[in-house]
């Protein structure tokens, strides 16, 4: 217990349940080594898009587990859960806004924090493709499995070898101009928004890409992704915020190591 991480926030998103891309165990190894005051579920935790298709057959146990860790947490140490909707669980929109005693699923939230107030979104709904031209976000989301199922097989012939896990998925997005494009323009946009409401902050997913910047006057965070990068954002008691690298965490290689033996 002496181990655990205390922070005040962990903010979570684009785990992507239901997909065969997702690393839902290494999430659970993480949140059980937190003790946090907020966890905010940032969006796209659930990937309804993929579960529609056979929900029970992509279902897995390691997914009941995940929920059961995040109740302990609720239970153990009154954490209040923040579920913010995302693109891919879209479907909780018919939910939306349901406001229980620890637990909320919103479609936005703002986190205020040491005097300074952080507008917290997934992101999708300044994505013009996602938001206007769903058929083309699906379409462009069987490329990104590929890449996925790419970044699997390459991984798994380097652990043979003995070599670190690298992600290739992303490497390819950083050389591919249209997409780091995207990626600036994206951050600029939210980045915008955030100031024109006076906010402090903006903190958010959807891209699959961890950030801890500023633009100016304005904080960005990105909490990335538990499918590639494997990260998420901790908020310290004293504010201070900081982007978790699970690959770079050496107690969870560890033990991520001796499951593997």
């Amino acid at each position: 217990m002496n181990d655990r991480l205390k922070v005040s926030t962990v903010v979570i998103s684009d785990v992507h349940l239901g997909s065969e891309h997702s690393k839902v165990d290494e999430l659970t190894r993480f949140l059980k080594s937190v003790d946090c005051d907020k966890l905010i579920l940032n969006g796209d935790i659930i990937d309804g898009w993929k579960l529609q298709k056979n929900p029970f057959g992509r279902w897995k146990k390691s997914y009941t587990d995940l929920i059961k860790v995040i109740m302990k947490m609720i239970e153990n140490h009154r954490t209040q859960v923040i579920y913010v909707r995302g693109n891919h669980d879209d479907f909780l929109d018919k939910l939306v806004p349901l406001i229980l005693p620890n637990i909320s699923i919103v479609s936005d939230y703002v986190h205020v924090s040491k005097g300074k107030r952080y507008y917290v979104t997934h992101g999708d709904i300044f994505d013009t493709i996602t938001s206007h031209m769903i058929w083309l976000a699906k379409l462009g989301d069987y490329g990104y499995s590929f890449l996925l199922w790419l970044n699997k097989i390459l991984n798994n012939y380097r652990r043979r070898h003995g070599k670190p896990y690298y992600s290739f998925s992303q490497r390819i997005k950083h050389k591919v101009k249209s997409a780091v494009s995207y990626i600036s323009d994206f951050e600029k946009e939210l980045v915008q928004i955030a100031a024109n409401r006076h906010f402090d902050g903006i903190i958010c997913g959807h891209i699959h890409q961890p950030a801890d910047t500023w633009y100016e006057k304005v904080h960005y965070l990105n909490s990335g992704d538990w499918v590639e990068s494997l990260s998420a954002l901790v908020e310290y008691p004293d504010g201070r915020w900081e982007v978790y690298d699970y690959n770079k965490d050496e107690k969870m290689q560890e033990k991520t190591l001796k499951i593997a033996v």
